[in-house]
């Protein structure tokens, strides 16, 4: 029997083979962005701005570079970072480097507002303009960030609210724009980063956020003078994937919806329970078995999953990525695979129990 993967995070299902793309000259140009922008790239970024709700926006080779540039620019200026302690590794190495430049951080905890405001608060005295950073949406609790309520906490300060938004792209909010247009935000003060790699299929990143400070970035950025900008491939997958999305990004999302439904309906069934709420990352943790053997059992029934360790815990859960590739006979079967699995642990402590 073929092994059934939920373990990629190409939501939308978005490939890019070769023959769909508009043909390009070379992977490269062979010059730095700062020097001349790849050939369609400024109209790309336009599009990506609009989609997410941004003024401007700018492509990146990777989120590594965005993230890195991003918190070099904010450290010459006199700014403290709070940061959530759910925020992916990757925005956490951009506020590490600021760190080495003497940025103060503080963590807060995972998306409580209220903590965050006390915090700010007792530093008003340092006169440091406030920079929050956190993920726009965490895939392990399935959660938004409460970027209304950041931005409530920064305005009177003049800083700037750093969202991650990498997991809710292509997936959440009016065409899939991520968590502004999902939380109906739009304000100059929301800096987005994110990876086009997941819902959009394409190795790339964007920076979006007022047409100041992108301008700002674009004049400043050390990565786009050193490295070498997105390829064309990539560039040229952004705008396939543009395309797609608004043509039938909606039913892709619809179908998607469709297959957690029914992924909850079926572990409803057999009850169990799931959490992730609707977005296609569901975390499994039932009762009386541990996550690796759980893992172990339904990868032998030939289901691939991902262990992953749930934000603000130190135990590890199995998750299921859900993509619009699959289809309901591959939820069925995932469903009756944890079933299996669970019985098989069920038989196991009924034969130690009457073994002792």
């Amino acid at each position: 029997m073929a092994v059934l993967d939920f373990t990629s995070a190409l939501y939308l299902g978005l490939r890019h083979q070769g023959p769909s793309l508009r043909p390009w000259p070379g992977l490269t140009t062979g010059k730095p962005a700062a020097l001349e922008p790849a050939p369609g790239s400024a109209a790309i970024a336009g599009r990506f701005a609009v989609l997410v709700g941004c003024e401007r926006a700018t492509p990146l080779t990777s989120t590594l570079h965005l993230f890195w540039d991003l918190f070099g620019l904010l450290a010459r200026d006199r700014v403290r970072i709070y940061m959530d302690e759910g925020t992916y590794a990757i925005a956490r190495w951009g506020v590490e480097r600021a760190a080495l430049h003497g940025v103060p951080v503080r963590e807060f905890q995972h998306r409580d507002a209220t903590r965050l405001r006390a915090l700010i608060e007792q530093d008003r005295g340092t006169k440091r303009r406030p920079i929050i950073v956190a993920d726009g949406f965490c895939p392990s609790c399935g959660g938004p960030a409460p970027v209304t309520e950041f931005l409530q906490c920064v305005a009177p300060h003049n800083g700037y609210v750093v969202l991650d938004d990498t997991q809710a792209l292509g997936v959440l909010g009016r065409q899939g724009g991520g968590s502004l247009r999902w939380q109906g935000v739009k304000s100059p003060d929301v800096i987005v980063g994110s990876s086009l790699a997941k819902g959009f299929g394409s190795p790339m990143a964007m920076l979006a956020g007022s047409a100041s400070l992108i301008r700002c970035f674009e004049e400043q950025s050390a990565t786009r003078v050193h490295c070498s900008p997105p390829s064309l491939a990539a560039l040229h997958a952004a705008e396939h994937a543009l395309v797609i999305n608004s043509a039938v990004g909606g039913r892709l999302r619809r179908h998607l919806a469709q297959l957690v439904h029914r992924f909850h309906a079926g572990l409803h069934a057999i009850g169990l329970g799931v959490d992730g709420g609707l977005f296609p990352v569901q975390t499994l943790r039932p009762a009386g078995i541990a996550a690796d053997i759980l893992y172990q059992r339904l990868l032998r029934l030939g289901i691939r999953t991902v262990l992953m360790r749930r934000c603000r815990e130190l135990g590890t859960c199995v998750a299921f990525l859900i993509t619009a590739l699959h289809g309901f006979s591959d939820i069925d079967r995932a469903v009756e695979a944890i079933g299996r699995a669970m019985k098989l642990d069920h038989s196991t402590q009924q034969l130690t129990g009457r073994a002792s």
